[in-house]
């Protein structure tokens, strides 16, 4: 339910940062087109003005005509006022000018594509005709004008109308030039209309020479021998990989040997060959690709169709290759920072395991820090390092800053911390258990109710083996949660004791019991001198003395070895004393009956019997 929530969170955010990204596009949008509007309002305004002025001196001129001879004042007048609106015109022209210039960053046109390539654009709008609605018209009717096999380009013509410029087949209007596009093109009306005249005659000349009979049947012919030539390089491709790979493999065991490490084989001479194949199949299907990938832009530009197609398909493949150089070089400085960096962490961290190995051997000593804390503290120096590497290195990598970079690493760090709780918290007791020193690999412990040897300490758990060979797993939490109880961390020097206890009868002096008692330790190996056996008196029961034979050993691991022969001795010496040894829930009783020892200890007078009672005589004597 968690990562549920989680992945509908990150739903959410990545669908609300695409809406606010589309928003801000709109946003971007409308305000490009009203700035559009705006000036396409300021423009329209000059333009009627200029018109209205050239209407105004046209009457002026008109009135000029008309005044007498003699009346020099009415002329200097009139003349006066045509020349200010010739200055008038001329600064409009200029301000439209400026107009267009702004206009043009805002507005890139409307495109007349015919067939692949764009003829002209087209930047104004008539009435409730667009730019767009009038570039899609005229690309229409030159593409039926070329399909018109009645059409002649030199029929095309030119005529002026009221409004402007005209171009005409037939009474068939095919586009229309007024001043507002002349003006977009730094032209005069009349020359723009025969730029097009010229561009649609090109146009529809190169369009039939393309798709001729004879230009068709030769591209199909070129088309057939570059398709003949594609499969012979091919076919000649793979002939050469079946040799390189039949000359691998008769070179088997003159170059290729494997790779030994130490006497193991870590790679045969058998999958270095098949490596190798690998590699030879992985460029042959390469070469085969861009073989087609080359020749088919080739193929596409051999048909007028198809011959747009041709610089898309080599821009899908140059664009890639060019992004990724670009970004390889751009990214340069910051991988040599990123490689000075490694390079100063990497002797860094060699330092550190240096005077690790130096701690570890005890060729360095430091006061209070013990040689087992040496590796451990590596570790976590070196963990340390290297996130504070990861940091530093950070802002160097490629696309760090991205929004995408930083919700993945998020994503990343939240899904580790929840779903690594009880790993972290076994690693944490892991790192407490070696500071705390409580046991090494190799001693005999025992965690709650496991006994055995350390074989292995890890981060997460501990490895027991018990004495019947058993490994058991603990995890280094339960470890610390428990008591551990460890026999070999001073049987070194103080040395284990060993214990057992022996119960005997009360008519048994203590003197002897402590004699044999001690006599059964020195027979039993593995068990020291010294320091000498001792004996103690644990307790007086109601039928027995209860008696403690301690001694040293300092072999802690092989205590079940030694604890049996023990308990062998000490029936060998007491028996061969004539002693019985009595259990907490056993007594006898001495009614003159055989002891409980074996027959080769007991004495000569063990052959009398014991008491006998006749029960039935008894009851005859009462009657």
């Amino acid at each position: 339910m968690k990562l549920s929530g989680l992945y509908f969170c990150m739903l959410f955010i990545l669908s609300f940062s695409c809406h606010a990204a589309f928003g801000q596009q709109d946003t971007i949008r409308q305000d490009t087109s009203h700035q559009i509007g705006k000036k396409e309002v300021e423009l329209d305004a000059l333009r009627k003005q200029q018109y209205a002025d050239s209407l105004h001196r046209a009457r002026l001129e008109d009135q000029l005509l008309q005044v007498q001879r003699g009346d020099f004042e009415e002329k200097r007048k009139l003349l006066a006022e045509i020349n200010i609106l010739k200055s008038r015109d001329s600064i409009l022209m200029a301000r439209r000018r400026l107009k267009v210039d702004s206009l043009r960053n805002l507005n890139s046109g409307s495109p007349v594509i015919a067939f692949q390539d764009t003829l002209f654009k087209i930047y104004t709008a008539i009435g409730s005709y667009t730019a767009a609605d009038r570039a899609s018209a005229v690309a229409s009717r030159i593409r039926v004008l070329t399909e018109n096999m009645a059409f002649q380009t030199d029929s095309l013509k030119v005529t002026q109308n009221e409004d402007g410029w005209l171009l005409l087949w037939q009474e068939q209007i095919i586009a229309s030039v007024n001043a507002q596009d002349a003006l977009w093109a730094n032209k005069t009306a009349e020359e723009l209309a025969l730029s097009y005249q010229q561009v649609i005659k090109d146009a529809i000349e190169s369009q039939r020479e393309q798709t001729s009979l004879p230009r068709l049947l030769k591209a199909v012919g070129l088309a057939l021998l570059l398709l003949s030539s594609l499969i012979l390089i091919i076919f000649s491709i793979g002939k050469f990989m079946h040799y390189l790979k039949r000359k691998t493999l008769l070179a088997k065991d003159r170059i290729f040997h494997g790779i030994k490490i130490r006497g193991y084989v870590l790679v045969t001479s058998s999958r270095q060959v098949r490596f190798v194949w690998i590699i030879l199949a992985v460029f042959r299907w390469i070469f085969i690709l861009l073989a087609i990938y080359l020749a088919l832009p080739i193929l596409l530009n051999l048909f007028p169709e198809t011959e747009g197609y041709a610089p898309m398909l080599v821009g899908y493949f140059l664009s890639p290759l060019k992004k990724v150089a670009t970004a390889v070089i751009a990214y340069f400085p910051n991988m040599i920072t990123i490689f000075v960096i490694c390079i100063v962490f990497h002797y860094l961290l060699k330092l550190l395991k240096f005077f690790a190995r130096e701690l570890q051997n005890e060729a360095l000593t430091i006061p209070g820090f013990y040689k087992e804390w040496a590796i451990p503290t590596y570790q976590i120096l070196r963990v340390l390092l290297l996130a504070f590497l990861l940091v530093v290195i950070f802002p160097y990598l490629p696309g760090s800053d991205s929004p995408i970079f930083k919700g993945i690493s998020v994503f990343i760090g939240v899904l580790f911390t929840f779903s690594s709780a009880g790993a972290l918290g076994n690693i944490v007791a892991g790192l407490l258990l070696t500071y705390m020193r409580s046991f090494s690999i190799g001693d005999r412990i025992k965690i709650g109710e496991v006994s055995g040897d350390i074989i292995e300490k890890s981060l997460l758990v501990t490895r027991v083996r018990t004495i019947k060979n058993e490994v058991i797993s603990i995890p280094n939490a339960q470890i610390l949660n428990s008591h551990t109880i460890n026999y070999s961390a001073d049987a070194q020097a103080l040395g284990l004791i060993i214990h057992i206890d022996i119960t005997l009868a009360y008519e048994i002096p203590w003197q002897d019991v402590h004699r044999l008692a001690k006599l059964a330790a020195a027979k039993t190996e593995r068990l020291e001198s010294d320091p000498a056996p001792f004996v103690l008196q644990n307790g007086l029961h109601d039928f027995y003395v209860s008696y403690q034979l301690n001694a040293y050993t300092k072999h802690p691991n092989q205590q079940a070895f030694i604890y049996s022969e023990l308990y062998k001795h000490v029936l060998d010496t007491f028996h061969a004393a004539g002693i019985e040894i009595l259990s907490p829930h056993y007594h006898a009783v001495r009614d003159g009956s055989l002891r409980d020892i074996p027959s080769e200890h007991r004495g000569e007078d063990s052959h009398h019997d014991g008491i006998r009672l006749d029960i039935n005589r008894k009851k005859d004597q009462k009657l």
